[in-house]
C-alpha cells in the first residue's frame, strides 16, 4: 500500500484536488437545499366532493376542516362538457357522433330545425353534440365556446328554451376504445373492431362554476385552478380566455399545476402567452412526478417554462389512486403508510407541493373514508416528522436557480479521468512513462469532450466519476485485507482483527464517499435537482465495479488456492490461471455457489429503481418504516445488513487464508460500496439525507459485522475441530 502511495503521489494529489472542487460545487447547492423548506397541500375539490356525497356533511364542512388543520389551497379543475354531463345537478348531455349516428332514427329525438341547421354545417362521427336545458348552463357554455374556439368551428342555436352546441371535430380529436377481436365459438380469432368511444372536444376546460369559485373563497381558501388543454384546441385564443376567467374570479393562483397535454396557449405561440402570464404574476409552474416516483410528467411547454423562468418551479407528488386505497396497509390501522409516502416524496425527492386527494377504503375503490380524525391525525404527524428536517407547511418554497461553473465541470471531469489511470495501476504494473502518457491522454480527452459536448460530458464524469471511486474503494479494501493477512498470524484473536477490520471498512466507505461527490458535483443543478434532467447509467455504474473485484482478486489472492507474490496482473500468472480454470473438474457446490450468486444478482438488479416487477416483502417495508420513524435518514439496508459487515468478514477469512470465502464476502462487500455511490445520484435528494444515511450505515455495519464475524469464527472453529476428529478417526 505504502509503494503504491509512494509511486502515485502526484496522480492521488491531482484527484484529491479535484475532491475538494466537488466539495466546493456540494457546498454551493447545499446552501440551495438548505433553504427550500416548506411544502403546501392542494386539495382535490372534485374528489372531495365525492367524500362529501358519502358523509353527513357538505362540501364546505370539509373545506372548512381541512382549512383548520393548515391547508388553504384548492385545486379546481376548470368544467368540461365530460364533467357536466357526469353532474346529475347539471341540464346538459354531450354525445360523440360516432356513438349517437349508430342509433336507428337518432335524428328524430332532436327537433327538425337543429337536425336541418346542423344538416347545413355539415357534421360527421368526429363532432360532439351538445343539448343543454337551464339558461344559467346554457348561457355559460355558450359563452365558453364563443371565447375558446374559432369562429366557423361550431355551430349553436336554442330551440323551446333548449339551447344546442355542435363542435366540429377531426380525427385527431377521436378517442378510440383498446382494439379488441372478434371469436367464433371456438375462441379462434376472427377480426380485430376499434371503436370511437369519445372526443378530446368532451374533455376540453371551459371553465370554472361560479358556485364552485364561492364555496372555496368563502372560506378564505386560495383556488389553484387545475386547466385541461389538448393539442389542436390550445390555441392563443384558449389561452386568452382562461385567463379571463381567472381574472372574472381575482384568482391570483401560487402555482400553475398544468393538465392534459400541455400549458395553455402551446398550438399557436408556444410560451409566449403563458411565459409573459406566469412572469407577470410570479407564477410557480408545477412539475407533477410520476406515478413511478421517477421524473415528471412532461407535458408540452413545461420544460420551455420552467427553464424560461429561471426555474421558478416546484415539484408536485400527485396522491395516485394506488396510495389512496393504502388504508390500513402493510398491517397499520390506519393511514400510517399513506403518510410513510407523502414523508418520503417531502423529504427525500424535493417534493413542495402535494396534490392531496382524500383516501379510500383498500378494497373498495368508490368508498371513501370520512372520519375527518383520520386526515387531521395524518398531517398532525407528518408535520412532526417532518420538523425533525426543518420543513413545515406553508406556502411552497421554490429552489433557486443554481448552476456548476465551467472551470469546476472541466476540473471534475479531470479528477475523474485521472482517477481512471489510477485505477489502471491498482492491478497492473504500469511504468512511470505510461503513467505520464495515459494521464495526458485523459487530460486531452476529457477536456476536448468538456469543451465539444458538454450536456454529454456532464453525464459521463459523474458516471466516471461513480464507477472509477467505487472501484478505487474495491481496491483499497481487497489490498489491505491481503497486506493485513500477511502481517497477522492465520491464527491470530479477533481482538487484533475486528479493529483492523473496522478501520479498512471506515476507510474503503471514505473512498466511496469521495466518489460520491465526485458523482454528485456535475450534476448538481437545479434542473436534475427538479429532475427536469435526470442521472442515467445507475444499473451499469453498480454492475462494473462487482466485473472489476474479479480482476482485482486475482490480481491480490490468485485462483485456486494459489498466493500472488506481487499484486499485480502479470501475463504469466493469467495464463496460469486460465489454465488451470480450463483443467478444473466442477464440484456441484460450485454450480450451486454460481446458481445462488446469479439469483442474488438477478434479485439486486431488478430491485433497483421503482419499474420493476420485483417488489419489496411487507417485512422489509415495515423494517424500513420502523427505521425511517427512529433515525433523521433511513441507512440502506443492503450496506448496513449485508455489503458492510461482508467487507470485514472478508478481512477475517483473509487472515484464516480461506481465499474462497474472502472473494464471496469481498464481492459482497463491493455491492456496499456502489451503494453509497449510488445514494448520491439520485440528485434530487438532498445532500444531508445521503451524509446521514451513509453514516447511520457505516456505524449499523460495524456492530452487525462484530456479530457476523463473531458467529462466522465459532462456525470455522466448530468445522475444525469436526474435520480434525474426522481426520483422526480415520488413522484410527
Amino acid at each position: 500500500m505504502k509503494r503504491y502511495l509512494t509511486a502515485n503521489k502526484i496522480l492521488l494529489a491531482l484527484t484529491a484536488a479535484a475532491v475538494v472542487v466537488s466539495l466546493a460545487v456540494i457546498a454551493g447547492r447545499w446552501r440551495v437545499e438548505s433553504r427550500n423548506k416548506t411544502y403546501d397541500v392542494i386539495l382535490d375539490y372534485s374528489e372531495l366532493a365525492l367524500l362529501a356525497e358519502q358523509s353527513e356533511h357538505d362540501i364546505s364542512w370539509w373545506l372548512e376542516q381541512f382549512r383548520d388543520i393548515g391547508i388553504t389551497q384548492v385545486g379546481l379543475t376548470e368544467e368540461s362538457l365530460d364533467s357536466m354531463t357526469e353532474d346529475p345537478a347539471i341540464p346538459l348531455t354531450a354525445v360523440p357522433l360516432g356513438e349517437l349516428v349508430q342509433e336507428p332514427q337518432w335524428q328524430d329525438a332532436y327537433p327538425a330545425s337543429i337536425i336541418d341547421g346542423i344538416t347545413q354545417f355539415g357534421y360527421d362521427r368526429f363532432d360532439v353534440l351538445v343539448e343543454i336545458s337551464g339558461g344559467e348552463t346554457a348561457a355559460f357554455v355558450r359563452e365558453a365556446v364563443e371565447k375558446r374556439f374559432p369562429a366557423g368551428s361550431y355551430y349553436c342555436e336554442t330551440v323551446d328554451g333548449d339551447t344546442y352546441i355542435l363542435l366540429d371535430g377531426t380525427v385527431n380529436d377521436a378517442l378510440f376504445r383498446t382494439t379488441y377481436n372478434y371469436v367464433t365459438t371456438k375462441s379462434q380469432g376472427f377480426t380485430t373492431r376499434r371503436d370511437i368511444e369519445s372526443s378530446k372536444l368532451m374533455f376540453v376546460s371551459l371553465g370554472m362554476l361560479p358556485e364552485k369559485v364561492e364555496a372555496i373563497q368563502s372560506l378564505g381558501m386560495t383556488i389553484s385552478p387545475r386547466t385541461i388543454c389538448y393539442e389542436g384546441h390550445n390555441s392563443n385564443q384558449f389561452a386568452q380566455a382562461v385567463v379571463e376567467g381567472y381574472e372574472r374570479y381575482g384568482i391570483k393562483p401560487d402555482y400553475l399545476i398544468p393538465g392534459g397535454e400541455a400549458v395553455f396557449g402551446y398550438d399557436s405561440q408556444r410560451e409566449a402567452f403563458a411565459l409573459d402570464y406566469l412572469r407577470d404574476n410570479n407564477v410557480a409552474i408545477g412539475l407533477i412526478e410520476t406515478n413511478v416516483q421517477r421524473q415528471n410528467i412532461m407535458q408540452k411547454g413545461v420544460e420551455d417554462l420552467a427553464k424560461a423562468l429561471d426555474y421558478n418551479a416546484i415539484r408536485v407528488f400527485s396522491v395516485w389512486d394506488y396510495i389512496q386505497f393504502r388504508y390500513a396497509y402493510y398491517g397499520y390501522e390506519g393511514a400510517e403508510e399513506i403518510e410513510n409516502t407523502l414523508y418520503r416524496a417531502i423529504v427525500e425527492r424535493n417534493i413542495r407541493a402535494i396534490y392531496f386527494k382524500p383516501i379510500k377504503e383498500t378494497d373498495n375503490y368508490f368508498a371513501y373514508i370520512t372520519d375527518m380524525d383520520v386526515y387531521r391525525d395524518m398531517f398532525q404527524s407528518l408535520n412532526q416528522r417532518l420538523s425533525a428536517h426543518g420543513i413545515t407547511m406553508g406556502s411552497a418554497t421554490v429552489m433557486e436557480n443554481y448552476q456548476i461553473p465551467r472551470l469546476a465541470q472541466l476540473a471534475l471531469g479531470l479528477g475523474a479521468g485521472l482517477g481512471g489511470v489510477l485505477l489502471l495501476n491498482t492491478f497492473l504494473p504500469v511504468r512511470r512513462k505510461w503513467n505520464l502518457l495515459l494521464s495526458s491522454a485523459a487530460v486531452v480527452c476529457v477536456t476536448a469532450a468538456w469543451a465539444a459536448a458538454p450536456n454529454t460530458y456532464r453525464l459521463v464524469a459523474s458516471f466516471a466519476g461513480a464507477v472509477v471511486f467505487a472501484c478505487l474503494a474495491s481496491a483499497f479494501f481487497l489490498r489491505a485485507a491481503k497486506e493485513t493477512s500477511t502481517r497477522l498470524p492465520a491464527n491470530a484473536g479477533l481482538g487484533t482483527i475486528l479493529p483492523r477490520a473496522m478501520g479498512i471498512l471506515a476507510v474503503a466507505v471514505a473512498v466511496s464517499l469521495a466518489g460520491a461527490l465526485m458523482t454528485a458535483a456535475p450534476l448538481s443543478s437545479t434542473d436534475y435537482m427538479l429532475e427536469l434532467e435526470i442521472f442515467r447509467g445507475v444499473k451499469a455504474a453498480q454492475l462494473l465495479p462487482l466485473a472489476f473485484f474479479g480482476v482485482l482478486f486475482l490480481s491480490y489472492f490468485g485462483s485456486f488456492e494459489k498466493e500472488r507474490e506481487v499484486n499485480t496482473l502479470q501475463v504469466r500468472d493469467l495464463l496460469d490461471d486460465v489454465t488451470a480454470l480450463l483443467r478444473w473438474t466442477i464440484p456441484v457446490w460450485a454450480v450451486l455457489v454460481a446458481a445462488a450468486l446469479g439469483a442474488v444478482g438477478y434479485y439486486y438488479i431488478a430491485r433497483t429503481g421503482h419499474e420493476t416487477a420485483v417488489t419489496v416483502t411487507t417485512v422489509e417495508v415495515v423494517f424500513r418504516n420502523y427505521l425511517e420513524n427512529l433515525l433523521l435518514a433511513r441507512p440502506r439496508t443492503k450496506e448496513f445488513l449485508v455489503a458492510f459487515p461482508c467487507i470485514m468478514l472478508a478481512v477475517h477469512c483473509a487472515v484464516r487464508r480461506l481465499p474462497f470465502f474472502t472473494a464471496l464476502f469481498g464481492l459482497a462487500g463491493v455491492i456496499g460500496l456502489t451503494s453509497v455511490c449510488n445514494t448520491f445520484m439520485h440528485i434530487r435528494t438532498p445532500l444531508y439525507l445521503g451524509f446521514v444515511r451513509t453514516a447511520c450505515s457505516l456505524a449499523l455495519g460495524i456492530l452487525v459485522g462484530v456479530v457476523f464475524t463473531v458467529c462466522f469464527e465459532l462456525l470455522y472453529r466448530l468445522y475444525l475441530r469436526c474435520r480434525k476428529n474426522f481426520v483422526e478417526a480415520e488413522q484410527r
